[in-house]
């Protein structure tokens, strides 16, 4: 926008001290992107951008007939034209319980941390992609982790691929993690005052895809790695000691075999019940179950058309239902008719692409000019790091809402790759790539120009047939 109009004044109201900023951006490929998330102070900004007003201070409220936010501060601000970029917070297993820490933001990262060192069991509930960094980074804790799946990582991945990565998770010695080559900010002054356990209420700016990098993730145990896996469960109930000792009931120690159920003679500050009947202590509870939405501050005497998912709906320009109201990012719901192999998904990859698209929207219609939608919405397309491999997923990469008319083929070299296609009447619209496969590009190009396939069968994946010149 700044860029756009250099003559108007922008203002970035944000609760931080610091703002996010995109760097060592890639264009991996047409639709592939990667880069680093850093936390940079917002003078830099103002300095680069003479038009930009970094305003601190939460928003209260929005009057969207008037024009007006009120900010927490107490001040008022006319907009001509407001985009809602207010991210999404932590969906929480239990509010307002100090041994249930949710991960999101640098703070609760922080935090997570300063109570790891003193930790001997945690336990981690969720299976997405923080719950899977989470669970491959921590040393010298034991963890049980609770999914609701059969498989681990089921947001990015099918049983197959949790299979190809479990070796890793019990791995005693690790290959020493590639440096990682970003300042860091902190907020000044944080570290002295140290945040009030569960005082994840204030949002934070969600992580970037290498949170954990450069956190110390060590409990007070001397092994390395120590995790035990509940699948197909969920909490059922989460106890304070004294309630647990009112209860009479047992609890388990840290499964060693198959067989072994014992119980456990500790006392731990916490308990965690969960549907399967078993009941674990431990020190603290990581909840990662996802996001919803952040949208309370706005909705309230303004008429918004909410999505299902909580989100505010954005049309294919990313308005929102009120005139002058956009919104990009965890916050929008995408209410437009999407191109079939592409699903929104709240990742940091997305919400770059949608601030981006929403501020050439306000651009054009600010000048009264039409815009096309955006390429970056013809494919998903996400890239990042999981278990020290490089993941690369594409399209409808779990035949999400492909019904059973579909098939899957699959190519797995153990501890080096796999790889995974979704085919749809001989057309591929989806895929899995585990490792240095090389084979994102040509996959890309296959899945945009539905090219019908059948003719290759399962050659597709023939290891020994150059598939990228083939295709070239």
């Amino acid at each position: 926008l700044a860029a756009e109009f250099p003559s108007e004044d922008i203002f970035l109201m944000t609760a931080s001290l610091v703002i996010k900023a995109v760097t060592n951006f890639k264009q991996v490929s047409k639709t592939l992107e990667e880069f680093d998330v850093e936390e940079q102070p917002s003078s830099l900004l103002e300095k680069r951008y003479p038009n930009i007003r970094v305003i601190q201070s939460g928003v209260k409220e929005l009057k969207s007939d008037e024009h007006k936010i009120y900010t927490e501060d107490g001040k008022e601000y006319i907009y001509e034209k407001l985009c809602l970029c207010a991210g999404a917070k932590p969906k929480l297993i239990v509010d307002g319980n100090p041994y249930v820490l949710g991960i999101r933001d640098t703070d609760s990262a922080q935090a997570f941390q300063k109570n790891l060192a003193q930790a001997e069991r945690i336990v981690v509930v969720g299976n997405g992609g923080i719950a899977l960094e989470l669970v491959y980074e921590i040393q010298g804790c034991e963890v049980i982790w609770a999914i609701k799946d059969k498989a681990i990582g089921n947001t990015f991945f099918d049983a197959g691929a949790a299979e190809f990565l479990l070796p890793k998770l019990t791995a005693e010695s690790r290959e020493t993690p590639i440096e990682c080559k970003r300042t860091k900010y902190t907020l000044e002054g944080s570290e002295e005052k140290g945040r009030p356990r569960g005082a994840s209420d204030k949002l934070g700016s969600a992580l970037g895809p290498d949170w954990h990098e450069g956190l110390h993730l060590k409990g007070t145990k001397e092994f390395s790695h120590k995790v035990h896996i509940e699948i197909l469960c969920e909490v059922k109930k989460i106890y304070l000691q004294q309630e647990f000792i009112q209860l009479q009931q047992t609890s388990l120690t840290f499964p060693k075999g198959e067989k072994n159920v014992e119980a456990d003679e500790v006392l731990w500050p916490v308990y965690v019940e969960l549907t399967n009947g078993k009941i674990y202590g431990c020190n603290f509870i990581v909840s990662a179950t996802g996001v919803v939405p952040n949208v309370e501050p706005f909705l309230d005497g303004n008429n918004f058309a909410v999505g299902e998912d909580g989100g505010l709906k954005v049309d294919k320009h990313m308005h929102t239902s009120l005139p002058d109201v956009y919104a990009a990012g965890d916050i929008c719901t995408a209410a437009w008719e999407p191109s079939p192999v592409w699903h929104q998904m709240r990742l940091w990859t997305q919400a770059r692409q949608m601030g981006w698209y929403a501020a050439k929207c306000m651009a054009a219609d600010a000048l009264g000019e039409s815009i096309d939608m955006d390429f970056s919405f013809e494919l998903f397309a996400h890239i990042t790091k999981f278990f020290n491999y490089k993941v690369v997923v594409l399209g409808k990469y779990n035949a999400q809402g492909l019904g059973s008319d579909h098939e899957l083929m699959l190519r797995c070299t153990k501890g080096h790759e796999y790889v995974k296609v979704v085919m749809q009447n001989g057309r591929m619209m989806g895929a899995v790539l585990i490792g240095e496969t090389d084979l994102e590009e040509t996959f890309e190009n296959l899945i945009l120009n539905q090219m019908d396939l059948s003719a290759y069968g399962e050659d597709l994946l023939n290891p020994d047939i150059d598939i990228e010149d083939y295709f070239d």
